[in-house]
């Protein structure tokens, strides 16, 4: 079974009074323990796609569907990381991440486990009683992940959860997100407009148009993992994907 099935996915916003379309038969499949990267410039409606299969919009037209039930809102098996950490500054990073518990029926011991367990999941055990302002970038994004995994989802989204830090930083975080994605054998789709980023990580990059947002085309990459950035595969995939990008502008 896949984990995310969209079927014809369409959606509009109003624009004084005028109805203006950021997507149109949007259809994509993520499977079981995949890593799908959507790709496309700014304006294509990444971000509202993955708005729509978070549950947080449902004006919509088509079929979203998680695990194999329709998406009628937010859920506890879809976890949710945006570009910014948005952690709550008076909480510390282990009062952040059990705030998202706060959904599901566990007793004391079994929330501070749980908290305690990813947080070490994402290198932060010495860090639980930090507020964010006591934390980098990356240690707050990092905690935000935490926090998206700790209600322990099948499926994760990502929107551009990189793309506020320096290029040294991301690369690591995106390779402590391929470790944990290794651990925990989640669905992941991550919104980026970094096509090396989406190389490196994803099974498959599915590349989006503008104007209304569609799928343009799907591409596999079938480079073993560790992959090596500057490899001859991922740069001629990288070649490929510029020229479809530039081709559509």
């Amino acid at each position: 079974m896949n984990s995310l099935e969209l079927r014809g996915v369409a959606k509009d916003y109003s624009v004084d009074g005028v109805p203006v379309p950021v997507l149109r038969g949007v259809d994509l499949t993520v499977g079981a323990g995949e890593i799908v990267a959507i790709l496309g410039a700014s304006g294509c409606g990444k971000s509202t796609l993955l708005r729509l299969i978070a549950g947080l919009d449902r004006d919509y037209a088509g079929s979203v569907r998680a695990e194999g039930r329709e998406v009628t809102g937010p859920d506890t098996d879809r976890g949710l990381v945006f570009q910014d950490h948005r952690l709550f500054p008076w909480l510390t990073a282990a009062e952040n991440v059990d705030l998202a518990l706060d959904s599901l029926c566990l007793d004391a011991a079994a929330r501070q486990e749980r908290v305690r367990h990813h947080l070490d999941l994402v290198g932060l055990s010495d860090f639980a009683r930090a507020y964010p302002r006591q934390l980098s970038g990356g240690m707050a994004q990092r905690a935000a992940i935490a926090r998206a995994l700790v209600t322990e989802p099948r499926i994760i989204l990502m929107d551009e959860p990189f793309g506020a830090l320096d290029s040294f930083l991301r690369m690591r975080l995106q390779e402590e997100l391929l470790r944990i994605w290794e651990r925990r054998g989640v669905s992941i789709v991550i919104v980026t407009h970094d096509i090396e980023e989406a190389l490196f990580l994803a099974d498959r990059v599915v590349v989006m148009d503008a104007r209304p947002g569609r799928v343009v085309e799907t591409l596999s990459v079938d480079e073993f993992r560790p992959r090596d950035r500057n490899g001859s595969g991922l740069v001629e995939l990288k070649r490929y994907l510029l020229s479809l990008l530039a081709a559509k502008h």
